[in-house]
């Protein structure tokens, strides 16, 4: 019996490590909001070489995420960057009311210079680690 309660254990708590979310900060905007990146999301795109990144808006005072997909205070967006050139392809977004669904054809998309402050402090927070994340 004792086993059978510490394999259920262990169990429970791999599947909740399979859908973990390692959110890092990386800028702070007017009215407390935050913005953070998933590390445990990022990956090297094999077809495009660039880089695919989740990022969510959070507000802690209104218990606003960051989150995922599909959780109640999740609201963010899947980017993918090309570190060298500095520009990105918006790829997806998610809000409570509606699921991440991610084009089959976001390769194409026409890229856009990543401009603005959030979308630089993401480039300087992720681009230094591209060598670093798997290659998907």
């Amino acid at each position: 019996m004792r086993r059978a309660i510490a394999l259920a254990a262990l169990m429970s708590v791999a599947a909740g490590a399979a859908g973990a979310e390692t959110w890092t900060k990386f800028a702070t905007a007017d009215k407390g909001i935050e913005w953070s990146y998933d590390a445990d999301y990022s990956y090297k795109d094999k077809a495009s070489g660039r880089l695919v990144v989740m990022q969510a808006v959070a507000k802690p005072e209104a218990k606003l995420g960051p989150a995922g997909p599909g959780k109640s205070d999740g609201v963010g967006y899947v980017y993918a960057l090309d570190c060298s050139k500095k520009n990105l392809i918006s790829v997806a977004s998610y809000t409570p009311s509606k699921a991440l669904d991610i084009p089959a054809n976001w390769r194409s998309v026409k890229p856009k210079k990543a401009s603005g402050p959030e979308n630089e402090a993401l480039i300087a927070a992720v681009c230094p680690h591209v060598a670093h994340v798997p290659v998907k």
